[in-house]
């Protein structure tokens, strides 16, 4: 996801200003508090994290332009930029981009989607301390290539909540610089934490489940179903605009009739996490991953 056409420049910092059009569009965390607030500007968009930084976006989505609020770190908008910034203006360059973690598993790459929480980080980082690499935390990029799609490597680094970072990583693990917005942690890829570098063909995805399984659960999805679950967890920049989003439901459509995809579920346990983890690398070892 580096090797992008998108170019990242900071200018001088300042305070933010109020707006007088309303956002059309919004992003808030699950608590309610505003996220993000997305504008269009007589160039392209804006998008303005309060009390963090806005960021604009060229129309085409081959520019972002950076002006922080005074005192945050260049670590903090490194960040909302590869994990929230990036995906949304590869996006409007007709990228598939979603929300979801992958890891390598026999050669190739399985992804897991999920809303926030559902534990996404959490997977990645188990299977990367247990010989699977990791090749993203979020902002998953799918590239069609020869009949399949390539999941693509981001930056060598995952965020985890403390209880997830003390049962899997340890102390002896490398960590980057602390983020203003988030309390996660953030780990650097290293001896124990795997990271794959290099693009893997998708064998499947799963979509979790909110944890209410009492085992390891794994349902193969319809192809309607997996196109909607695609659909669900895709970052999209302008949800306005119906010639993108048309294209982006053909290729989605596409995606979902391309392989099998699954619902995972499973006790949000720690205990329970070496068995998950067999069960599914077996699954993804055996199984088939076109329709």
């Amino acid at each position: 996801m580096r090797q992008v056409e998108v170019s990242l420049t900071g200018d001088a910092a300042r305070f933010q200003q109020a707006r007088a059009a309303e956002p059309f569009h919004h992003w808030d965390l699950p608590d309610g508090t505003p996220w993000a607030r997305f504008y269009r500007t007589a160039t392209g968009y804006l998008l303005s994290f309060p009390d963090l930084a806005d960021f604009e976006v060229s129309a085409d989505g081959r520019r972002v332009t950076c002006v922080p609020v005074p005192g945050i770190s260049d670590a903090t908008i490194e960040h909302l930029y590869l994990n929230q910034v990036l995906p949304l203006a590869l996006s409007k360059r007709g990228k598939l981009v979603f929300h979801g973690s992958a890891v390598e598993i026999g050669g190739g790459a399985i992804a897991f989607l999920g809303e926030s929480c559902r534990g996404k980080s959490t997977l990645a980082a188990a299977f990367a301390v247990n010989s699977h690499r990791f090749l993203t935390d979020d902002g998953l990029v799918l590239e069609p290539a020869g009949g399949v799609y390539q999941a693509l490597p981001s930056h060598p680094s995952l965020r985890l909540w403390e209880d997830s970072h003390e049962k899997l990583l340890g102390s002896d693990i490398e960590m980057a610089p602390s983020l203003a917005y988030t309390s996660k942690a953030r780990f650097l890829a290293g001896s124990r934490l795997t990271h794959c570098d290099a693009p893997r063909p998708l064998r499947t995805a799963y979509f979790l489940g909110d944890g209410s399984a009492p085992e390891v659960t794994v349902r193969p999805l319809t192809a309607a179903e997996t196109m909607i679950a695609w659909a669900k967890h895709s970052f999209l920049l302008d949800v306005e605009d119906r010639a993108l989003i048309g294209t982006h439901f053909d290729r989605i459509a596409t995606l979902a009739n391309s392989m099998i995809c699954y619902e995972l579920d499973y006790p949000r346990r720690f205990d329970e996490l070496d068995r998950l983890l067999a069960a599914v690398t077996a699954h993804a070892t055996n199984l088939s991953a076109v329709r």
